[in-house]
């Protein structure tokens, strides 16, 4: 797991935040900002976080205002969604979360990043080439939409990066420098590049469980294709350009990074391409005959393209044939009219003739969309809550009494979902098991998103239920189709993300729910 520093008095066990975190383990600690990185357990939500524990002295007046310009940064982030970036759930200050007995200036709260230690994967080894362009590919797409937003995200410590199970890296510990530029993410996107390929941190304020880079005696950093033969020159450049301040060809923006590593991957498609052509080559005869043993390469590509082409071409054929014919059975009939009583009687009797292929049907008419049965009334409804109280439980039964103008809605809330807690919505129970298809959801609270869950019992927790539809709500009715109808008696609408008031607070209003069966 890296380094394990320990902090003053913060040790697993402790618990911080006003009693709420429990902490688990030490990821690391970012000393150019007295940044501890734990691991903690949420005792309200029962679930695992990342925190960033800024430790201090409340009484120094200059550590206090570098740590409130690092939890305004972080509290503006909470905002930014994007899959390189763990969430920030909550931020936590002196006087609001944080007491000052904890030796505490502020904690900033992420949701857990499951994966490993970006230090224990560069420990064994350097990474493929290939593959550490598409590790920082996906982060630098992050770092390149929170530019876009105005946001410095603050990546450049190696101890707040984790590798995820599908092998992206991800900004586990968030909380940038007080100072921190947007130059700077940048700047980290290259060392990140340079870790990968070297093994070595090329920024200062590095961990000390990571080698630094060599540097020339002119003082710029060591080439990583210098350290390691087989990295490409265009990855070494890259790096080494990203990270420089100086001289010309530098490169300053996200972006520009962004269109380089897709010129790697297209030099490495096109290699990789060259050398499967190759495999297949064989010697030839003298009479020019090719003899190979080797299975032709599966090309998915082409043969969808080869596919795709006879398809329209076999189309096109039919709708000819069809046209032709149709102008013979006119001409026929047209001389069967001018050719006396007994041709017309035959005619006549004869079945009607097909519509000319102007008026032909579209050969691919799309299915009909599902039917849906008539509404099927829950002979229950009551708030679904786990964790906690409130979110007025007597008025649940208006979300479902056939009057818009009943309605049940959340409390008010200062703070958007999930930082207070995961969610909140309605449970449904039917009388009957049904066959569930469709959810229609008459809402004052534009904005808000759900979750249709299905549930074996009355009262489930969370990770007991399954999701099988989602969606956004509009003023007025919103239709939820499920992924597929699902058969089932309780049902849960879930509120993962609330509407917002003309006063600013984050609330959602459902006035009247309708449950649509497969027809």
């Amino acid at each position: 797991m890296g380094v394990r520093a320990q902090g003053g008095s913060l040790a697993p066990g402790r618990v911080v935040g006003d009693g709420r975190y429990r902490l688990l383990a030490q990821f690391g600690v970012d000393e150019r900002a007295a940044a501890h990185l734990w691991r903690a357990r949420d005792g309200q939500l029962k679930r695992d976080v990342a925190l960033t524990l800024l430790v201090g002295d409340p009484a120094d007046a200059e550590a206090a205002r570098l740590a409130r310009r690092t939890l305004e940064r972080a509290a503006h982030a909470s905002k930014f969604g994007h899959g390189g970036v763990a969430r920030v759930l909550d931020v936590l200050s002196l006087g609001s979360g944080v007491t000052s007995s904890e030796g505490l200036l502020g904690v900033v709260v992420a949701e857990w990043t499951k994966g490993s230690d970006l230090v224990d994967l560069v420990a064994q080894r350097p990474v493929a080439p290939a593959a550490a362009a598409r590790m920082v590919q996906a982060l630098a797409e992050a770092v390149d939409h929170a530019h876009q937003n105005g946001l410095v995200l603050g990546l450049d410590h190696p101890q707040r990066l984790r590798l995820t199970p599908d092998g992206a890296l991800k900004l586990a510990f968030p909380g940038p420098l007080p100072e921190a530029t947007l130059r700077d993410d940048v700047k980290a996107l290259g060392a990140v590049l340079y870790l990968l390929l070297t093994g070595r941190w090329a920024l200062p304020g590095g961990p000390a469980a990571i080698p630094a880079a060599p540097h020339a005696p002119t003082g710029r950093v060591i080439p990583p294709r210098s350290l390691v033969p087989t990295v490409p020159v265009e990855l070494s450049s890259l790096a080494v350009r990203t990270i420089e301040d100086g001289g010309h060809g530098g490169i300053r923006t996200s972006a520009a990074i962004l269109r380089v590593l897709d010129q790697v991957a297209e030099a490495e498609e096109r290699t990789q391409l060259i050398k499967a052509v190759g495999e297949e080559e064989a010697p030839a005869e003298a009479d020019g005959t090719v003899w190979t043993t080797k299975k032709p390469v599966k090309d998915v590509a082409r043969r969808k393209k080869l596919a795709f082409g006879v398809t329209v071409l076999v189309v096109a054929t039919v709708v000819i044939l069809a046209w032709g014919g149709m102008m013979l059975i006119n001409l026929f009939q047209g001389e069967s009219k001018s050719s006396g009583p007994n041709m017309n009687v035959a005619a006549s009797s004869s079945s009607a003739t097909p519509p000319p292929p102007g008026q032909q049907p579209p050969p691919n008419q799309p299915p009909p969309a599902p039917t849906v049965g008539a509404a099927v009334k829950p002979s229950a409804v009551a708030v679904f809550n786990p964790g906690s109280k409130g979110d007025s439980p007597g008025r649940a039964k208006n979300a479902t009494d056939g009057d818009p103008g009943t309605v049940w809605k959340t409390d008010d809330y200062d703070k958007q979902l999930p930082v207070l807690k995961e969610g909140v919505g309605l449970v449904v129970t039917f009388k009957d098991p049904i066959n569930l298809s469709q959810i229609k959801i008459d809402s004052g609270s534009p904005g808000s998103k759900v979750e249709i869950r299905t549930a074996d019992k009355k009262n489930p927790k969370l990770d007991e239920t399954k999701v099988v539809g989602a969606g956004d709500l509009a003023e007025g009715e919103s239709t939820i189709a499920l992924q597929q109808p699902q058969q089932g008696q309780y049902f849960i609408i879930w509120i993962t993300q609330l509407g917002e008031d003309d006063d600013g607070k984050f609330v959602t209003e459902l006035k009247e729910l309708s449950f649509l069966p497969a027809g």
